[in-house]
């Protein structure tokens, strides 16, 4: 089932109201752009299909609590994914594969309560959809009303198709993610890239148009060569996001954990660190302690009389 672009639904291109019904009034270009824009209402699967059709690019980052949720909404950033990256980043798993639904439902409620304007995307962990459709209609379902997600991510091209479709199909937006499918890692034995050589860059184009047959609203593209993801962004009606997969695509995510520095150790080559929170952090933890060792603080300005 493939849902309409803008150009294919004229509703598409004016404003909604919170249920979702066409104004029929027109924003401002400003109002319209998903990175900057000034409408304060949610960011929709609508927008961002309009962004394709405009050709704009938009940043996507990770959020695992509603504090941090709320610095990103504030920031401007149309899309908050709650990954199941919170294995390794949040929760002190080794990978992501020991996430469960429990974990995602209550993290991804916190997203949504501490934003306003970005669109929350939360992914399906591993053994929550591959068993079948029906398995993943009843854990997207759960995400949208407990959590009150505005779309679900799940990994897998072809292989994945059947529950793009049903969910769709059933209301539910999807994202879907191929190219290195993290919940894989112990099939791969490691994070390699993927598409390269002639057949397996057919098989990843296949697979991304595969999902968006299937209704997909975006797809995710990790750790793939630039020029095939390129390629595939090239082929596609709906937008690409990538992570390490070039600057080809139509959209850019990374780990907030990466993004932000306070990861520590090795981090993936595709990932820039814009600061350098963890030294930020553990400065301010020390800085506390010899205060407290010290007899410094609390001082009277922190003490009740």
């Amino acid at each position: 089932m493939t849902q309409l672009s803008p150009a294919q639904n004229p509703a598409a291109e004016g404003t909604t109201t919170p249920g979702g019904a066409a104004t029929g009034k027109t924003d401002s270009s400003s109002n319209k752009a998903l990175y900057g824009g000034k409408s304060s209402r949610r960011v929709t699967v609508r927008d961002i299909a309009a962004a394709k059709e405009r050709g704009e690019k938009w940043p996507m980052l990770t959020a695992y609590d509603a504090m941090t949720a709320s610095v990103f909404d504030e920031a401007g950033i149309p899309v908050l994914l709650v990954g199941d990256s919170m294995g390794n980043c949040h929760l002190g798993y080794e990978s992501t594969v020991p996430v469960t639904m429990d974990e995602i439902t209550i993290l991804s409620a916190a997203v949504v309560r501490g934003t306003k304007r970005a669109l929350i995307v939360a992914d399906l962990p591993f053994g929550a959809f591959q068993e079948s459709p029906v398995q993943a209609l009843r854990n997207a379902t759960r995400l949208v009303k407990e959590a009150g997600v505005g779309a679900v991510k799940l990994e897998g091209g072809e292989r994945s198709a059947h529950q793009v479709e049903l969910l769709v199909s059933s209301g539910i937006p999807v994202m879907a993610h191929v190219g290195l499918t993290p919940q894989s890692v112990n099939a791969y034995g490691g994070y390699p890239v993927q598409g390269r050589g002639e057949e397996a860059a057919q098989q990843l184009l296949r697979d991304a148009k595969s999902v968006q047959d299937a209704g997909a609203f975006s797809v995710v593209l990790e750790a793939v060569p630039a020029e095939l993801a390129a390629e595939v962004t090239r082929s596609l009606h709906i937008p690409t996001v990538g992570i390490g997969a070039g600057i080809g695509c139509d959209a850019q995510v990374l780990v907030w954990t990466d993004m932000a520095g306070l990861t520590s150790g090795h981090v993936p080559r595709f990932v820039k660190q814009y600061a350098n929170v963890r030294e930020v952090l553990g400065t301010a933890a020390k800085d506390f302690a010899e205060e407290v060792v010290g007899g410094t603080f609390p001082a009277k300005e922190h003490s009740f009389r």
